[in-house]
């Protein structure tokens, strides 16, 4: 099964790297800067499971594309899709499986339009990591996890011949029957620890730990769970119970990757992760959702990137 991915970021490149260590067909696309680095150092994982260097890594430029591949994963930033969109278009055939990696749903609307929904399947995964300025890709926490399903016609048992070429690359890799629940219930985590860390600038602990601090966490979460409850895909409580461990654990040190952003100065997803769930609550067909908290979260990060150069 011949696998594409787009980018070797802190996401697709850990993601691929260890499909490549496993000794799967893994290419990835990347710009012409980002493969010569890569020629030159090999791609580097720094990693509580095993650190890796994996030497010439195979890459491709966009031009350079010329027949489909089996399974796209796309795990770029929400505001670089079209870019994205646009470099492996001609690696989309008929027969071709994107696994959109994403935060939010906005994408998914996107990808529908250029490829059709039954090349585009839902996607989630669980993965704290980052990308330093040489290009080492750094997993700072033990999860990492990816769930994918069928959003559109069933194209047989594609989904489980994806996931047995996925599997044994030393992260969990499942095919899902409820692919969109699980992608609702990881927005609103999201969200929620995003929207309250940014704004608190920051960890989830410290914001507990002051006066009244929980209490906003709890309903800012609340008015999330709403909109993804008017969706058809309100949080089973089985997930409400695991994050709340996350979220209000005496102490936590746990922030959402767009606090680190803001504290780089560098660009957020504040439309596709906050703005596009008010844009739902406003649209919802029963009438409007209350979403104060959500909105004064969206305020500020508006008002943060209205400030960047």
């Amino acid at each position: 099964m011949r696998i594409l991915v787009i980018g070797a970021g802190a996401t697709g490149g850990y993601f691929g790297g260890r499909l490549l260590q496993a000794g799967r067909d893994v290419t990835f696309l990347v710009r012409p800067k980002r493969a010569e680095l890569l020629a030159k150092n090999g791609l580097v994982i720094k990693s509580p499971a095993g650190d890796v260097t994996l030497k010439n890594p195979p890459t491709i430029v966009a031009d350079k594309i010329t027949t489909p591949f089996d399974v796209i994963i796309l795990s770029c930033k929400a505001y670089d899709l079209d870019d994205a969109v646009s470099s492996f278009a001609a690696a989309v055939g008929p027969d071709t499986a994107i696994i959109p990696f994403l935060n939010g749903m906005k994408h998914l609307d996107v990808l529908d339009a250029k490829f059709g929904i039954d090349r585009v399947m839902g996607g989630q995964c669980q993965i704290a990591s980052m990308l330093d300025a040489d290009g080492v890709i750094h997993h700072l926490a033990p999860m990492q996890s990816m769930s994918f399903g069928e959003r559109g016609t069933p194209k047989g048992d594609r989904a489980k011949r994806i996931e047995a070429a996925l599997q044994g690359a030393m992260f969990e890799a499942r095919a899902s029957d409820a692919i969109m629940q699980e992608m609702y219930e990881k927005w609103v985590f999201l969200a929620t620890l995003a929207g309250a860390t940014s704004l608190m600038r920051a960890a989830a602990g410290v914001i507990t730990g002051a006066p009244g601090g929980e209490q906003f966490i709890r309903g800012l979460r609340a008015e999330i769970a709403s909109v993804a409850e008017a969706a058809g895909h309100a949080p089973r409580a089985e997930f409400i119970n695991r994050t709340d461990g996350l979220l209000f654990a005496p102490g936590s040190q746990m922030t959402a990757s767009m606090l680190r952003d803001i504290r780089s100065n560098a660009r957020i997803e504040a439309d596709q992760i906050i703005g596009d769930l008010i844009h739902r609550a406003e649209t919802n067909k029963k009438g409007a959702l209350n979403v104060t908290l959500l909105r004064i979260v969206y305020t500020h990060l508006k008002a943060y990137e209205s400030q960047r150069p």
